[in-house]
């Protein structure tokens, strides 16, 4: 899937109506199916803090043929190959489970229901996801914020009691967790914290995007948080490093009346070898 292209609320809106007719004309007006949009499409749909999404994650349930009336709207839209898939089956956030916990969203040339996952429910499989690279925990932070915009505002025991339907015994990741904990502690700044986040999962990705491009092979699913961990750690050496730096020219500039020239500073971390 190809991350340059994004869907808006609208567009998302137009092709799932295209799909209703595609998969009507290929199957006739007595065939039904239900699509449980999952993930970013389920946040765009419902919410106004992010209105785009690389990408449908979705459980498809019916007993005609789906794949060749989406294959088909792709083709017509100029879409990218899996535009609405199902491969959020193969990640830890998904359960059977979600099917039950949906909610009813729109229904497209009388045959294709359209249903996402509830606020508390969506918080929790973003939290079991927790992808720092990703958009899962400022999805958290924005979901939360704009149900607390709505009066509508979700309760750490909502999102405890969602999880445990859904997961059962198994433990939310402690980041996650983390996470949950400092939102649900009295007043915040939510849109503060969205754009932190936002900004820290920008710079996750960045990272990872670097490390493919420079040493290709080298990712894979168990070590993507320590590279990112390893990439902050040493940008923060480096900050920690011209930092002390200055605090030695201005302790200098105290005893001997030394001018203080931050560019000087700088020009002097430039010559050191760039970090890769």
């Amino acid at each position: 899937m190809s991350v340059d292209f994004t869907f808006s609320k609208d567009e998302f809106d137009k092709y799932l109506m295209e799909l209703g007719k595609e998969f009507r004309r290929l199957n006739g007006k007595d065939a039904n199916a239900e699509i449980v949009l999952i993930g970013g499409a389920s946040v765009v749909i419902n919410y106004d803090f992010r209105n785009m999404t690389t990408d449908a994650d979705a459980l498809i349930y019916t007993d005609a043929a789906m794949k060749d009336a989406i294959n088909r709207v792709r083709d017509a839209y100029n879409l990218p190959h899996g535009w609405l898939n199902e491969d959020f089956k193969n990640t830890d956030s998904y359960t059977e489970k979600l099917r039950s916990v949906s909610v009813y969203y729109r229904t497209f040339s009388n045959i294709l229901q359209i249903r996402t996952v509830a606020a508390e429910y969506l918080v929790a499989m973003k939290a079991m996801s927790g992808r720092q690279y990703k958009y899962d925990r400022s999805d958290i932070v924005g979901i939360i914020m704009e149900h607390e915009k709505r009066g509508k505002p979700i309760r750490r025991e909502d999102v405890d009691k969602a999880a445990l339907e859904l997961y059962g015994a198994k433990p939310l990741p402690k980041d996650s967790m983390r996470l949950l904990d400092g939102l649900f502690e009295g007043n915040k700044d939510y849109s503060q914290i969205y754009r932190e986040t936002r900004i820290r999962e920008d710079e996750a990705k960045k990272i990872l995007l670097d490390v493919q491009s420079e040493q290709p092979g080298l990712l894979n699913n168990d070590n993507l948080d320590t590279i990112i961990a390893q990439a902050r750690l040493k940008k923060g050496q480096g900050k920690n490093s011209m930092l002390t730096k200055l605090d030695n020219y201005k302790e200098k500039a105290k005893t001997q009346d030394a001018v203080v020239d931050i560019d000087t500073i700088k020009k002097s971390e430039n010559k050191r070898t760039p970090d890769r």
